[in-house]
């Protein structure tokens, strides 16, 4: 079928609107009619060349929409489901079998190859060479995606498919960091660093599991603001001194939780003198260069019984966790609409410079 989609044609290049072939679903897949995506750095940074893929490329993996025709054996949605689409599981795998899909075994080649297990594209170009696609099993920067039964989570009837599409990665990946992966309890103290859509998603993940005190670390003083509508208790500007210091200055035994959305290790070294005894870091930051490493001392690590955890896409378990967080929404407890900005899908660059101006936190494409 004839589609319209934005393509990446090589690093730091605008997208452009073009209209390809996409293929109709096979044994296993399904056809979704996209009416919003979210704008992740994940997908930037598959532009810029920082995640390997090969162009011209059809990125895009925070997809919501309508169902409009399934494969063979597909059996957990039908044509006319609302669902949000997520990344990509074999669902065999020792990890996925144990509930832990976002370290399944072949994440890598499901989520990042640019085409199928089989090599195929699921879109081509008028002429009809393949285009990367099938990104995080679903390419859905673009008027329509193949997405496959596993990263397909279907919704509630009510569900704002103009909104839910983040809640596949960005969203899900802050709130399930705090939620699932470091299971912060009632009554404990928060610190997250970064107060952008993944961090400002771990406040929230934190005012659900009742945190009494979050504290959030920001530069941008519009940014500290929405982190306090949102939840946070404390917003601290990180020109007013010393991390440990404004931290204990709360909290003088140190926090509990630590969540770092920056992947900068200055960052991540200052928040070890804010920790509490038994402390958590959890860590979904991507540094600007993959060889960075932090120093932490062994002695203090043992001593103060550091827990570090690297997380992927907030330990979750789409089909129960995406859900969850929508009805949460729903009820008022989860109101992530307040850092989206929407734009009409043909404006994606215009959304990416809003962005980088910092006008914006979350961008959502919308289709008409």
């Amino acid at each position: 079928m004839e589609i319209t989609a934005a393509v990446a044609h090589k690093p730091l290049a605008d997208f452009t609107i073009q209209t390809l072939e996409l293929d109709a679903p096979r044994a296993g897949e399904v056809l979704v009619r996209i009416k919003s995506v979210g704008l992740c750095h994940t997908d930037l940074a598959a532009r810029e060349g920082i995640v390997p893929i090969a162009m011209p490329a059809v990125l895009g993996h925070e997809g919501a929409g309508e169902v409009l025709e399934v494969g063979e054996g597909v059996t957990k949605v039908k044509a006319g489901d609302k669902v949000a689409l997520t990344f990509n599981s074999c669902g065999v795998c020792a990890n996925c079998t144990i509930g832990s899909p976002a370290y399944c075994y072949e994440f890598l080649v499901r989520n990042y190859a640019g085409g199928r297990l089989d090599g195929s594209a699921p879109i081509t170009s008028p002429d009809g060479s393949p285009i990367q696609s099938a990104f995080f099993g679903q390419s859905s920067f673009a008027s329509h995606a193949l997405a496959n039964e596993r990263n397909v989570v279907k919704l509630a009837d009510d569900a704002p498919l103009d909104l839910v599409g983040p809640l596949g990665c960005g969203i899900q990946t802050g709130a399930g960091a705090v939620m699932n992966s470091m299971a912060a309890h009632a009554g404990s103290s928060l610190l997250v660093m970064g107060a952008g859509s993944v961090g400002l998603a771990g406040v929230l993940g934190g005012v659900v599991q009742g945190c009494s005190t979050i504290i959030v670390l920001e530069p941008h003083a519009s940014r500290r603001a929405l982190a306090l509508e949102l939840g946070a208790t404390h917003a601290l500007d990180p020109a007013a001194g010393d991390l440990a210091a404004q931290v204990r200055a709360i909290v003088p035994i140190g926090v509990q939780y630590v969540f770092d959305t920056t992947g900068i290790p200055s960052v991540i070294e200052a928040s070890l003198g804010a920790m509490a005894p038994h402390a958590a870091l959890g860590l979904v930051g991507v540094p600007s260069d993959p060889t960075a490493a932090i120093g932490l001392s062994l002695m203090q690590a043992m001593i103060i019984g550091i827990k570090l955890y690297g997380i992927i896409e907030g330990d979750a378990v789409p089909d129960e966790f995406i859900p969850r967080l929508a009805a949460l929404h729903r009820d008022g407890r989860f109101p992530f609409d307040k850092m989206i900005t929407k734009f009409p899908f043909d404006q994606i660059n215009e959304a990416i410079e809003a962005g980088h101006r910092g006008e914006v936190v979350k961008a959502v494409l919308v289709h008409d």
